[in-house]
């Protein structure tokens, strides 16, 4: 049930209506009830695995609470961690290491028939996976309490705005807003909606018509030349970012009319100028998980300069391995950790950026650093990686054919974007739109929802995100 299909938007205006005529517990349990139902119409067979996930975390942080023995504590935590992270492996990975242990035996001329298990992969299993595990160490290190009630904590786990591509939220953040009595006010529902018409505007305008410029490319079959790559690769980092980015507006939007505040996961990744900036500007929900509960846990930067270029480097390559289960995965989180270990090193050195033009030239090199890490995101294979890094390497002119069918209607469908995007970005808020005159308030408004209306894809495109 994608945000914007039809069959959601009669989804959620029903349970809307109901939530705003029923008390603070009758929410509760239409949250839950709701956020069940949103799920199963996904795959209704996984929808044991969130029950499950939800019950035995919501017990063993009861039980660590209760526990005065470290010993103890300490092993209902793993028992936590092998319970999540063993389902997580089982359904996202089994296949993958299945496979590449037959293939290294294969190069010492073993013959090794991998054992696989054809499995569909549970919708949000790595979102609601480390919301729970998050939790439950929280509770461990004593920085919150363990919930008391499995019904506000079955709200946390599965709450549909968030459930199947995040924002990856925080028990100190969403369960006291669960817990306690929400009021809506006016401002709320102002923000919240266009917070959410501006999230359709990035998914249905921006994401999926740059899709097909996007498939053209790095579609199978396809031989592209150097300019064509680069263009595409343009194409998909504005795909990807609108895709996920109007995503999480959307669940922010609806949360709003609901009276739940849901933390900022996105705060405009290409206006920056480090490959660390970029990392507290996207997808900050999980950059931020993978900080706390991994990078700080390895050492963070308390230890020597190689080492903590090490943990950022092991950071990033399991950062790369949690979006999925291929080489290009692996390989685009190596990439990522190398970046960062790089600029670790030359911010070191302390260069200052006395002008403008200094920062807009380290800008614009920033935003082709990330282009590539797309690239190796975005591509089918790591032979296609290496064959569209030659082609960028040798032959990076672009045809009359280029423009036409890649650099014009990119231009066309991101500008529009931009043009908010910069203002918003100006003002550090993407509800600084809000604060505009009202006469030109409206006009931002009829514009979005004219380009929407007219070239927006209605074809109910599963949002990126979904995958992972």
């Amino acid at each position: 049930m994608v945000f914007t299909s039809l069959h959601f938007v009669a989804f959620f205006v029903v349970v809307y209506a109901l939530y705003r005529a029923v008390p603070h517990r009758a929410q509760n349990w239409l949250l839950v009830v709701a956020s069940y139902y949103f799920y199963a119409a996904w795959d209704w067979r996984f929808l044991s695995l969130l029950i499950g996930s939800t019950v035995v975390d919501y017990a063993v942080a009861q039980a660590i609470e209760r526990a005065d023995d470290p010993v103890r504590r300490k092993r209902l935590l793993w028992l936590s961690l092998a319970f999540n992270f063993g389902i997580l492996g089982f359904f996202k990975y089994f296949n993958f290491f299945a496979d590449g242990l037959a293939a290294m035996f294969a190069t010492i001329g073993w013959r090794l028939d991998p054992v696989t298990v054809n499995v569909i992969l549970p919708i949000g299993i790595s979102f609601y996976t480390f919301m729970t595990v998050s939790y439950v160490i929280d509770v461990y290190r004593r920085e919150i309490p363990a919930s008391r009630s499995l019904l506000d904590f079955a709200v946390f786990v599965a709450y549909f705005p968030h459930l199947v591509a995040g924002p990856i939220l925080r028990a100190s953040l969403l369960l006291p807003q669960i817990a306690t009595v929400r009021r809506i006010s006016r401002t709320q529902i102002t923000e919240g909606l266009w917070l959410m018409a501006w999230g359709v505007f990035q998914k249905m305008f921006v994401a999926d018509n740059l899709a097909a410029l996007v498939d053209a490319v790095f579609g199978g079959g396809a031989s592209p030349r150097g300019g064509d790559v680069l263009v595409a690769t343009w194409a998909f980092a504005f795909q990807i970012y609108g895709d996920f980015a109007g995503y999480s507006n959307m669940a922010r939007g609806m949360s709003k009319l609901m009276g739940i505040e849901l933390n900022v996961n996105f705060r405009f990744p290409y206006f920056v100028t480090s490959p660390q900036a970029f990392w507290r500007h996207w997808h900050i929900s999980l950059s931020t998980w993978l900080r706390d509960y991994l990078y700080i846990p390895l050492g963070g930067n308390r230890g020597t300069s190689f080492e903590t270029k090490r943990n950022l480097f092991l950071t990033m390559v399991l950062g790369g391995l949690w979006h999925g289960a291929a080489w290009t995965f692996v390989l685009w989180g190596v990439y990522q950790g190398l970046v960062l270990g790089v600029a670790r090193g030359i911010a070191d050195l302390r260069i200052p950026l006395r002008h403008t033009w200094q920062k807009v030239a380290l800008g614009v090199l920033m935003f082709h650093v990330t282009c590539y890490g797309w690239l190796i995101f975005r591509a089918q294979s790591a032979s296609q990686v290496v064959d569209f890094t030659g082609r960028l390497a040798t032959d990076l002119a672009m045809t009359a054919t280029t423009w036409q069918t890649l650099l014009v209607p990119f231009l066309l469908i991101v500008s529009p974007l931009l043009v908010v995007h910069i203002y918003q970005a100006r003002h550090g808020d993407e509800l600084a739109v809000l604060q505009l005159p009202i006469a030109v308030r409206y006009a931002v408004y009829g514009a979005v929802g004219w380009l929407v209306l007219v070239f927006g894809n209605f074809q109910g495109g599963e949002f990126i995100y979904f995958q992972f």
